[in-house]
């Protein structure tokens, strides 16, 4: 690529003049930017400095990549960021959708589904879900004394950050998370601050360093973390909940995406002292269905009044056809047992592939949820290398702030006489020897 017009010599101003030619179309979507090394010999300037503008570019969600594979340039609007097309032969372990068929079947409650007209007036959840969500939270150690209903996690999300943050503060963020939940904090204008993870989520060490970095809110996922499947025990949301108890001026948001079908037990870093300011978030679109655009939510007096205040300012309420419906399947007594099956199906499939991949000696992380987490050193590599085989697997890249790559594998579509394959093929790719493209 032509040199860039770069005249700083400071981290700050790399960046600012490298963020210009990103807007001003001086480099392209998916353009290689140089090495560190490159542009640091370019500038004259340390190769640290360099390093640094990087770091900040990455956070800021205008680049992706580093290390030896160098760095490129994102513009792909947000729906589309780790969407690619996928070949029609290919199947698809890259998305990371539910099994349709561990789902209910809504039609024959669709068809009973008889509900009165109703004016603007109406506001008001429906009081049957949220007794149900009451139940269901407080089941889990949860207080469930202020609750709020909202269309979808990330709708939970955005009008949480809105309702304790303002543009420029600090969000504290799982690393590797869940993408959307990253492209929305920055697009909202928020910071995110990294959180080193292992197979217990957020280590308690990161989560304080971020919080005195200054972030104003941490995002958890206590189980089924996306991409890792990373889940706390009881006694890693403990130390969690002493340290945000030190900081009562903290926002914790705990997204509980997966809930009844992650395979695991729920513990929760919600607050001893139920007064400071926290929200966790159940989404019923894992075990009800993805187009049940609808969650709900537990959190301190404030931020559940604050986050429906903002609501009325906007679509007023969740449509109750749809609250109604949600309540319905999810009450009905043939569910239960129906979330429970799918539960374990997805625990099976996702233990299987572990499983597969450490006979052949592959480190993989997969303790809960839909994804199994695989390190490697070149993510593009391995990408093509599977859907030379037939497998759609999704690059970590999307989902990294600074952490080290990985792959991402769906594992709620797979069945478990096909794991080997899946197995046999990611080995392939990294041994590259073993590969042979079909």
């Amino acid at each position: 690529m032509n040199k860039l017009t770069i005249g700083g010599r400071s981290a700050a101003k790399i960046f600012r003049d490298i963020e210009a030619a990103i807007q001003d179309g001086e480099v392209k979507r998916d353009q290689q930017l140089p090495s560190v090394r490159e542009l640091a010999e370019q500038l004259g300037v340390n190769r640290n400095t360099v390093a640094a503008a990087y770091a900040k570019l990455r956070d800021a969600g205008l680049i992706v990549g580093s290390g030896r594979q160098g760095s490129r340039v994102v513009g792909a609007p947000f729906i589309d960021a780790y969407r690619a097309p996928l070949q029609a032969s290919a199947r698809d372990l890259a998305s990371g959708n539910v099994d349709s068929r561990l789902l209910p079947d809504l039609r024959p409650f669709l068809v009973k589904l008889d509900m009165p007209p109703s004016g603007y007036e109406l506001a008001e959840n429906d009081g049957r879900l949220l007794a149900l969500a009451k139940g269901v939270f407080e089941a889990d150690g949860i207080a469930a004394k202020s609750l709020a209903v909202t269309s979808g996690a990330m709708d939970a999300l955005e009008r949480a950050l809105r309702s304790r943050l303002r543009p420029g503060d600090l969000v504290a963020m799982e690393d590797p998370c869940f993408v959307s939940a990253l492209h929305l904090v920055r697009a909202l204008g928020f910071r995110p601050v990294p959180m080193s993870l292992d197979r217990l989520g957020a280590e308690p060490s990161a989560v304080e360093a971020a919080i005195e970095a200054g972030a104003k809110a941490v995002v958890l996922t206590p189980r089924a973390q996306n991409p890792t499947g990373a889940c706390f025990t009881g006694e890693r949301a403990k130390e969690l909940r002493r340290i945000l108890d030190r900081h009562p001026q903290v926002l914790l948001i705990e997204d509980d995406h997966a809930s009844s079908v992650s395979g695991s037990e729920c513990f929760s870093a919600a607050p001893s002292i139920v007064s400071r300011p926290w929200l966790v978030i159940r989404s019923v679109s894992k075990f009800l269905g993805p187009d049940l655009r609808l969650s709900v939510l537990a959190g301190d007096e404030t931020t559940i009044a604050r986050i429906s205040s903002l609501q009325m300012l906007g679509p007023r309420w969740v449509s109750h056809i749809l609250q109604t419906l949600v309540w319905r399947v999810w009450s009905d007594a043939g569910t239960g047992k129906l979330i429970a099956d799918a539960a374990a199906a997805y625990s099976v499939r996702r233990i299987a592939l572990c499983a597969a991949l450490a006979k052949r000696g592959i480190d993989s992380q997969g303790a809960s949820g839909l994804h199994v987490w695989v390190p490697v050193q070149r993510e593009s590599e391995v990408v093509q290398g599977m859907l030379a085989q037939g497998w759609a697997v999704q690059a970590g890249e999307v989902f990294r702030i600074r952490s080290s790559p990985g792959i991402r594998i769906g594992i709620a579509d797979i069945s478990v006489s096909e794991v080997e394959s899946v197995a046999q093929a990611f080995e392939r790719c990294m041994k590259p020897g073993k590969m042979r493209l079909i």
